[in-house]
């Protein structure tokens, strides 16, 4: 199973209000569901912009160019 990170108030109140982090990383191990707190420097996707972790090209400026470079081929 793909280990998946969530926002801690997608969970039921009896869940996350035990912890002090706003999001939990969740995979299967042996049949059972476990939730470890993530903390704030453990990388997830949602630090990810665009298509690069770097930032330098988001994917609305890629799929733009794109575009441009099929109406030049035409």
């Amino acid at each position: 199973m793909l280990d998946m990170i969530l926002d801690i108030t997608m969970l039921p109140e009896a869940l996350f209000s035990r912890t002090n982090k706003t999001k939990v990383k969740i995979y299967e191990e042996n049949g059972s569901f476990i939730l470890t707190p993530v903390s704030s420097t453990e990388k997830s996707f949602d630090g990810l912009v665009g298509m690069f972790s770097d930032g330098k090209l988001s994917i609305d400026k890629f799929l733009t160019q794109k575009q441009l470079d099929k109406e030049l081929e035409n």
